[in-house]
């Protein structure tokens, strides 16, 4: 919920003020999957989550069953098998997630190095998504922050020139979308 603040224009000597009340202890989890399809456009499939209040013991993240429902939907999107390239996330190591992927022949999974964002394009749809819609805004509540949230990966989604730069950024060898 703080805010990630850019540079802006604003009168001399007037400096622009972003004021926060506090920080919440709410917590908003997002996974998305950027797409590639040989001779289709790029897609960006995403959840966000909100979790309930911190107080409750319930988990405070992803678990293997929503990244494995995250999984599901792509595939039904996308109508083909999927060829997965999963950073080092527990959760994408899990146990369950392993015998999930063992159990269906339409998934594939490969891992990155134990550290490598410089190879995930996800990492650069965040980037995108925090110098775009997310500066020099305070979040009144979460459900606020989530709306703006949706809608600035929608920006991103029905732009796909910026996922394919995502994927073009990691270096990785790739087949050119129409």
């Amino acid at each position: 919920m703080t805010p990630p603040t850019t540079r802006t224009w604003s009168r001399r000597g007037r400096t622009p003020v972003v004021r926060v009340r506090g920080r919440s202890r709410r917590r908003v989890s997002l996974a998305a999957l950027c797409c590639y399809r040989p001779g289709e456009r790029s897609r960006l499939i995403y959840r966000p989550m909100m979790h309930k209040d911190h107080k409750t013991k319930e988990r405070r993240s992803f678990a293997w069953t929503d990244f494995r429902d995250l999984l599901v939907a792509a595939h039904q999107q996308l109508g083909a098998p999927l060829v997965v390239v999963w950073d080092n996330l527990n959760t994408h190591r899990a146990a369950g997630m392993r015998d999930f992927i063992a159990g269906h022949d339409w998934i594939t999974a490969f891992h990155l190095p134990p550290y490598a964002p410089d190879l995930n394009p996800v990492e650069g749809i965040w980037s995108l998504l925090r110098r775009s819609s997310q500066t020099n805004t305070a979040f009144t509540d979460p459900d606020q922050f989530v709306r703006h949230l949706r809608h600035g990966l929608r920006e991103i989604q029905y732009r796909s020139h910026l996922i394919d730069a995502c994927l073009t950024a990691t270096g990785l060898p790739q087949t050119r979308s129409p």
